[in-house]
């Protein structure tokens, strides 16, 4: 969203924030606590500023960045203005600090380097652990041998552990085959492309919005995080790593999963959720909660949608939270839906603290139903294939 800028508007408190070397929370915070109240003009100039302030030194790049990127990533009251405009701003900016980074042969001394197609070729290893390659994707190819999946895969086999890739114009197999079991992190900016992560083993992920179909297919290890919705056939085939996705998903998730393949789903799931799903040490969570307008949590109508829930599963388990228990047995097909143990809930709580820690969605808050908290039983039901139903049964000499 372009905004013209005017050298003589100010909002109150901005350069003074700004001026306390501030770290990335407070200078989030400052925003959360201001933006209602503020129209696009303010919203422009306050991303403006912030982006002056990077301009620092890499410190402040960093402040600027992280900051950038929660306000892009978590939602939370913006008044009348619309989200998708605000993002955008936003993004914007973000997007011009990452453009103003030293390219990839600067002699100049830094935390960052820059490579995009034009200079591609003069891709070299970083000078020390810890650099961070940021790579413009606009101009790669969509896919082949000039896509940017190739490219990726030679940036990690030159040393490269940290990766912000942004500016995507639906550029597919990102990350890709991409064997790294070597605290690789990778975070994603942009309108990325079908098969992110698809086979991958290993590295992070951290798309910092909604991704397309096929996201994770038989991805082997490591870890995803989208904030935002996924497409069709989400972690398809999966045989192990944990994936955390904001929104919803649309249908086939995680159909034919093996291994220790994970996920946490905030949003709803609309059909066939874990179809053939063979995960014995994995499991999937639904937690069917959205943010409204103002960015408050609330329950969606229900957190799965149609039929063929975990349907012909073998192994693993399904946890929704339901506590008006929308969810019936008629949507199952080769399943059952059981009481949740203490067991079960200290199995799962870890990972929703980490949901916690990524999506800023309390537990506390996962739990209260009409403004009381209540018991993890009460709130979280339980599908499990049905042999694994007679299997506890016979164990349990019943």
């Amino acid at each position: 969203m372009k905004v013209k800028h005017n050298p003589k508007r100010r909002i109150r408190g901005v350069e003074g924030a700004l001026a306390k070397k501030p770290g990335y929370s407070e200078v989030y915070n400052y925003a959360v606590e201001n933006i209602e109240s503020w129209d696009y003009d303010d919203v422009y100039l306050f991303a403006e500023k912030l982006k002056m302030h990077a301009s620092r030194g890499d410190e402040e790049r960093s402040i600027a960045i992280k900051a950038f990127t929660l306000l892009i990533d978590r939602r939370y009251d913006i008044g009348d203005k619309k989200r998708s405009c605000i993002v955008s701003i936003f993004e914007e900016k973000l997007f011009e600090l990452f453009d103003s980074m030293p390219p990839i042969d600067s002699n100049v001394n830094g935390a960052y380097r820059l490579v995009n197609w034009d200079n591609r070729d003069k891709l070299k290893p970083p000078k020390y652990p810890g650099q961070i390659l940021v790579v413009d994707v606009c101009d790669f190819k969509p896919e082949g041998d000039e896509g940017i999946c190739g490219f990726l895969n030679e940036a990690h086999r030159l040393g490269w552990r940290r990766i912000i890739a942004y500016n995507f114009k639906g550029q597919r197999n990102f990350g890709a085959g991409l064997i790294a079991r070597d605290e690789t992190r990778i975070d994603v900016y942009g309108r990325v492309g079908d098969c992110l992560a698809a086979f991958a083993d290993g590295p992070e992920f951290y798309v910092h919005g909604s991704v397309q179909d096929s996201v994770a297919y038989c991805f082997r290890s490591g870890k995803i995080v989208i904030f935002g919705d996924a497409g069709k056939a989400f972690e398809y085939g999966a045989k192990g790593g944990v994936a955390f996705v904001l929104g919803d998903l649309i249908d086939r998730p995680l159909i034919n999963a093996v291994g220790s393949a994970t996920a946490v789903v905030n949003g709803s799931c609309k059909d066939y959720m874990g179809e053939s799903f063979m995960a014995a040490h994995g499991l999937i969570i639904i937690n069917g909660v959205k943010f409204d307008e103002n960015g408050r949590l609330v329950e969606e109508e229900t957190p799965y949608h149609g039929g063929n829930l975990f349907s012909l599963a073998a192994a693993g388990a399904v946890f929704l939270r339901d506590p008006r228990r929308t969810v019936g047995e008629d949507q199952l097909n080769g399943g059952k839906i059981v009481s949740l143990t203490r067991h079960d809930w200290m199995r799962i709580l870890p990972l929703l603290k980490e949901n916690e820690r990524l999506f800023g969605i309390r537990v506390k808050d996962l739990l209260t139903v009409d403004g009381r908290v209540r018991r993890p039983e009460e709130v979280y039901r339980k599908v499990v294939p049905v042999e694994v139903t007679a299997l506890t049964r016979y164990e349990r000499g019943i």
